[in-house]
């Protein structure tokens, strides 16, 4: 994991030559899921993650449980082409993408007059949190089913409904540190949730709770799991390579 650096969206500033493209609020949220290939190239892989962090992006390395991937990525940065460069230098360096998904940080509309705080450390998010290595993301839609529609609701009922759910997420403050990103328009769903937590147990406990809020328990979908443990890549490396 990298810390973050300067931000990569000025004109030029993109590898390869291209002008960057950035959003126009918040940051672009890449996460690559790998397996570790027979040509795993050690040295390449973190000499990618240190590039990616010293050109202005935020690299957060995660050791998978299961059997879907080896290692993931969390790659938040300014430019679309800095993060397809640190995928393209991943892929060389001998590791498989075999999931990813792409979004954007965003501020919910269900949340207005939020503290400026608050809307920085969500639109700007400084990751990984020191004290929370339990790691999990899924991605994540709303239901559009013939009895229970979203969309079909009006902005107060969803606005009630998304209020007592972040009152259930409240209660495990200073256990779990969750970012919502958007991905309507970019990827299958329509967020990407990623999860911090103090204890694997918290992460299981916070997702079990939320499940039987009404706006879960009606409306949500919820896509596949990914479970690990964040750590510095060289220690990332080192648990996923054969002795």
């Amino acid at each position: 994991m990298t810390p973050a650096g300067t931000p990569a969206g000025t004109p030029g500033g993109s590898d390869g030559g291209n002008a960057a493209l950035s959003p126009s609020t918040g940051r672009v949220v890449l996460h690559l899921f790998c397996r570790v290939g027979p040509s795993l190239d050690g040295e390449a892989v973190v000499r990618a993650v240190k590039d990616a962090g010293s050109g202005g992006a935020q690299v957060v390395t995660v050791a998978l449980l299961g059997h879907k991937a080896d290692i993931g990525f969390m790659v938040i940065g300014d430019d679309l082409w800095r993060l397809r460069h640190i995928q393209t230098a991943l892929g060389a360096a001998g590791l498989e993408i075999v999931a990813s998904y792409v979004s954007l940080t965003e501020l919910s509309e269900y949340a207005p007059g939020l503290p400026d705080e608050m809307k920085q450390a969500r639109l700007y998010p400084v990751l990984p949190p020191d004290d929370k290595t339990a790691f999990c993301f899924y991605p994540m839609s709303k239901r559009r089913s013939e009895t229970f529609n979203w969309y079909a609701l009006s902005y107060e009922e969803r606005t009630e409904l998304m209020r007592a759910h972040g009152a259930v997420g409240r209660r495990f403050k200073g256990r779990i540190l969750q970012l919502i990103t958007g991905s309507t328009g970019l990827d299958d769903w329509e967020w990407g949730v990623t999860l911090f937590g103090v204890h694997p147990d918290d992460l299981k406990a916070c997702v079990y709770e939320m499940r039987f809020d009404e706006a879960s328990a009606r409306y949500a979908e919820f896509g596949p799991f990914y479970t690990g443990m964040v750590s510095e890549i060289e220690v990332v490396l080192d648990s996923v390579t054969p002795r």
